[in-house]
């Protein structure tokens, strides 16, 4: 009996150190057929490259879901990075709130979403999330109720932009649309660009824990209106976002914030009921708020001599080159660590990626 056992340690020992229970067929000369499970976590891997990359998924998802309102609460202490995003979407049913960042689970059966960021609706999105994170759960969300979302990152693991502090500068392009057009891609920019993108559709709030529940507490959708507060013993009934709006003190407004995920106190669930903590605009007012760059006109007669180009077209260009640029980035594992870079002569358009790996 000891002598079996001993094989069948071997055998699992051997299997796991050669990748067996990683690969269904051995095709030889070194290549092999992966487990379905396996080629999916290694697709994940990929699609998720930087912190980033989460806050983008998580908002294509709360659009999808049809919300009017994301609220992004962004906020790291040493290496960790916490966000917790809410929404007043459709909302996920209960018994869904752990299978969603399985692989393959969607709600977009009949369609997908083809945006700026690619195709949506493959099922991989959360999946994607939760494979490069500490850890990503639904802390609360039902049927028709919105969703609140929260992830843990460890930036020694999922890389982030240092500077994660700068709004972008944005232009108009030649359709006049406001575009992002200089700025450290950080998640700031990236909650910029979505909003711009998605301007019209649904509007996107961005700040720390506080900043966020002051704003749905000022701001978040009322109650609907065939809803009496008054015989209402549990706020959960509520939309997610609605939950802060109604609170009607410190206690309760605490109450509601950390059963959304907020890490918060006391002291400042007061602070906000005080009005001491201000509301934050929508990223796109603020955004809009200074008049965007216009486009000078081009002086022809001098045109002619030899190549010219205003900063704004040069600005627009490396925006357009930078989109080009994912090509690359997602073949041979490398992003850009600065904008592109353009340079014109009279005869030459120069344009510099300054790239780094990708861990």
């Amino acid at each position: 009996m000891a002598s079996a056992s001993a094989d069948l340690t071997s055998f699992v020992e051997a299997a796991c150190g050669s990748g067996a229970l990683r690969v269904e067929e051995n095709l030889g000369a070194g290549y092999v057929r992966l487990r379905v499970a396996e080629a999916e976590r290694r697709q994940a891997k990929h699609d998720i490259r930087c912190i980033e990359d989460v806050v983008i998924e998580m908002l294509r998802n709360a659009r999808d879901a049809g919300a009017r309102h994301i609220y992004v609460a962004s906020s790291r202490e040493g290496d960790i990075r916490t966000i917790v995003m809410l929404d007043d979407g459709s909302g996920i049913p209960e018994n869904m709130h752990g299978k969603i960042f399985e692989a393959r689970v969607t709600s977009k059966l009949e369609s997908v979403h083809v945006d700026r960021w690619g195709v949506h609706g493959r099922g991989m999105a959360l999946f994607s999330v939760r494979e490069n994170v500490e850890s990503a759960m639904v802390v609360s969300s039902a049927l028709g109720k919105g969703s609140a979302i929260k992830v843990v990152s460890n930036a020694n693991v999922l890389s982030e932009r240092a500077d994660q502090s700068t709004w972008p500068l944005i232009s108009q392009d030649e359709d006049g649309r406001s575009i992002c057009v200089r700025g450290p891609h950080n998640i700031i920019r990236t909650c910029a660009e979505f909003a711009l993108e998605e301007r019209g559709a649904c509007e996107v709030y961005l700040g720390s824990a506080a900043e966020i529940v002051a704003t749905a507490h000022a701001r978040a959708p009322r109650a609907p209106s065939d809803t009496d507060l008054l015989f209402i013993d549990d706020l959960s009934a509520l939309p997610v976002p609605t939950r802060l709006r109604v609170a009607a003190d410190a206690a309760e407004l605490l109450e509601q914030a950390r059963a959304l995920g907020f890490e918060m106190s006391e002291r400042t669930a007061h602070r906000i009921i005080a009005g001491q903590i201000k509301p934050v605009r929508s990223v796109a007012s603020q955004l809009l708020s200074a008049p965007p760059q216009a486009h000078p006109e081009v002086d022809l007669m001098r045109a002619h001599k030899g190549l010219k180009m205003t900063k704004d077209d040069r600005d627009a260009f490396a925006l357009e080159m930078e989109k080009a640029f994912s090509f690359v980035s997602s073949r041979y594992y490398v992003r850009l660590s600065r904008d592109p870079r353009v340079r014109v002569s009279s005869d030459k358009i120069t344009v510099t990626f300054d790239v780094e790996d990708v861990d």
